[in-house]
């Protein structure tokens, strides 16, 4: 069984379902709200987990009643969260989201206790190259800050981890920083928004330029482009009946690292990768949509 460890963020999510999602100045009304675990470390942690992994999260949580049950909500996922630690005084993130009608989403995040994720938080709490000595893989997100991600990068590095970023959500204005960050990036993954930002276009070639030598676009319910340097790859996504497109990315994500740490060829993992991003926006949430391999197997099986 692959083990991986991912570090992000770990987050309370507030769902409301809306007929459409709201435009600047708008209110829109919705039935209720749910809610449900969520944050991208934890959402990429739990996708993993159901997809086979041995997965180690490291985080932070505020001291209240909603971290306490986020934790037990992830280590249900059967997502080992030991080194997720719990900061006096401060609260945990929440997101809060509306989901229209044809599963798009919008989404606005408190970070709470992921803003204090810092290098010495995850040295001192989570024992940084302890954590990742066995490990096959590292997983990063950007929902926290960047100089805790880019210590966790050189500690792997260091180690000869395959470090994989999801640059998401991606600055709008890339520093320095960034790019030191991505430079230690073995396999970057981003949204068509995001590619532009970083490279102007989606074609996954530019952005080999910035570091990493495999760079993956996702492309939603067309699938996504990937190069690793040996040429540009499209492929094709999978039609499904999507409710809820909150955490397809994470899935998609989480299938990746899965597939990145086995040395798949880039073309499979990809395809792979679709399969599961395909399968989570069949049911509500993130965490609790994640496919299992069995379903991802059947679907790649079955085709588009």
């Amino acid at each position: 069984m692959t083990d991986l460890v991912v570090i992000g963020s770990l987050n309370v999510d507030l769902v409301v379902a809306v007929q459409h999602l709201p435009q600047p100045g708008e209110t829109v009304a919705g039935p209720n709200v749910e809610q449900r675990p969520g944050g991208k470390g934890a959402n990429q942690a739990c996708a993993a987990a159901r997809l086979g992994a041995n997965v180690r999260l490291a985080g932070l949580v505020g001291d209240d009643t909603f971290g306490a049950d986020l934790l037990a909500a992830v280590a249900k996922q059967g997502v080992d969260v030991s080194h997720v630690a719990k900061l006096n005084g401060a609260s945990t993130g929440m997101a809060f989201i509306a989901v229209e009608e044809s599963s798009e989403n919008m989404i606005i995040v408190a970070s709470g206790a992921n803003r204090c994720l810092t290098p010495a938080a995850l040295a001192g709490r989570a024992g940084l190259r302890a954590l990742l000595q066995d490990a096959e893989a590292l997983l990063l997100q950007l929902e926290t800050p960047l100089p805790a991600s880019i210590a966790a990068a050189q500690a792997a590095r260091e180690l000869g981890v395959p470090v994989v970023l999801n640059a998401a959500p991606c600055p709008p204005d890339p520093t320095p920083e960034f790019g030191e960050l991505l430079r230690l990036t073995d396999a970057l993954i981003v949204n068509e928004t995001e590619a532009a930002t970083l490279a102007g276009s989606a074609d996954p070639t530019a952005l080999l330029a910035l570091g990493p030598s495999v760079a993956v676009v996702t492309l939603g319910r067309l699938g996504a482009t990937a190069d690793d340097g040996t040429g540009r790859i499209d492929v094709p996504g999978f039609v499904v009946p999507s409710v809820d497109a909150v955490g397809a990315g994470d899935a998609f994500c989480g299938q990746f690292v899965l597939a990145h740490a086995a040395k798949t060829p880039l073309a499979e993992a990809v395809r792979r990768s679709c399969a599961a991003g395909a399968l989570a926006t069949t049911a509500p949430g993130a965490q609790s949509a994640c496919p299992t391999p069995a379903r991802v197997e059947e679907l790649m099986s079955r085709g588009g």
